[in-house]
């Protein structure tokens, strides 16, 4: 079943409130995926730094090691290091010979990507999210068909800098299309039909198409029910499939556009009462950018 939440600021006045919007969208999904959680935020960044998020234990180690050339942010079981792009290498390098026991949840200059197993609310506290700040961010409840009850398996899947997915529904080709992913230099973490759907669209994107071009080329190429929210550095989109059997509601405002898999994620929302409120049309991309 799953439920995504998606909302995406256009006025700053609204961005120290993101993350606590965000909860609550959150929490209001529990129903629909009470087996694990997971959220993208985009908050502040540069062109000229690298954030990686990663998930393990012992990261009070990994501050220690790397206090000389990154900055470390824990937060309960992930670890947010940011540092001079110049810098990657070494810290890449120091995680693959030190640390190869850590997983990489999200890499880029504005986004930090959190998920672990439990319900909504018990994820949102660990992870301090009603607390942070940022442009956009994208949420997932997760109630588990395809894989197992694992964080592994918990959404947003990110596959490509600044960008992450996450998915309700089901593709019935994803084995047949990782593999030939994997020909195009592709890696996977996990068995989640969700995580090649991330892929897919990164690997269009590295070959240089739109955001909008690689959605609809997923049409063609992705065989199955979904619905996708997808998040970028500086964008949010959605995409139905084109029998779009799942649920999915959408408000915009001056202030925001906001994702939700039912209207009653989204009716605590600021000015929610003069929304334009839609159902996205099916086989139809829905992406909003800022300059």
């Amino acid at each position: 079943m799953c439920g995504i939440v998606g909302l995406f600021l256009k006025d700053p006045a609204l961005e120290p409130q993101l993350g606590h919007l965000l909860a609550e969208m959150l929490v209001v999904m529990t129903g629909r995926g009470p087996d694990s959680a997971g959220f993208a935020v985009y908050g502040a960044g540069d062109a000229d730094h690298l954030k990686i998020t990663l998930r393990g234990p012992r990261l009070d180690e990994v501050s220690a090691a790397l206090a000389g050339v990154a900055t470390a942010t824990v937060r309960d079981t992930h670890l947010v290091l940011s540092f001079p792009l110049a810098a990657e290498e070494q810290v890449r390098g120091w995680l693959a010979l030190n640390r190869p026991d850590l997983v990489v949840t999200g890499s880029g200059s504005r986004i930090e990507l959190y998920k672990e197993v439990g319900l909504p609310r018990q994820v949102a506290d660990r992870f301090a999210l009603p607390g942070m700040a940022g442009t956009h961010g994208i949420g997932h409840t997760r109630m588990a068909t395809e894989s197992a009850v694992t964080t592994d398996g918990a959404h947003p899947f990110s596959t490509g800098r600044d960008q992450c997915l996450v998915h309700n529904g089901s593709l019935s080709n994803h084995r047949s299309l990782r593999r030939e992913l994997e020909r195009e230099g592709l890696t996977f973490a996990t068995d989640n039909d969700s995580e090649v759907a991330a892929a897919y669209i990164s690997w269009r994107l590295r070959e240089g198409a739109s955001l909008t071009q690689a959605l609809e080329s997923g049409l063609e190429d992705l065989d199955g029910f979904y619905t996708f929210v997808i998040g970028t550095e500086n964008g949010f989109a959605v995409m139905r499939d084109p029998i779009s059997c799942k649920p999915a509601v959408m408000a915009e405002t001056h202030q925001y556009v906001a994702f939700g898999s039912e209207y009653r994620a989204l009716v605590g929302l600021p000015g929610i009462e003069q929304a334009r409120v839609f159902e996205p049309e099916p086989a139809r991309a829905y992406v909003w950018e800022r300059n």
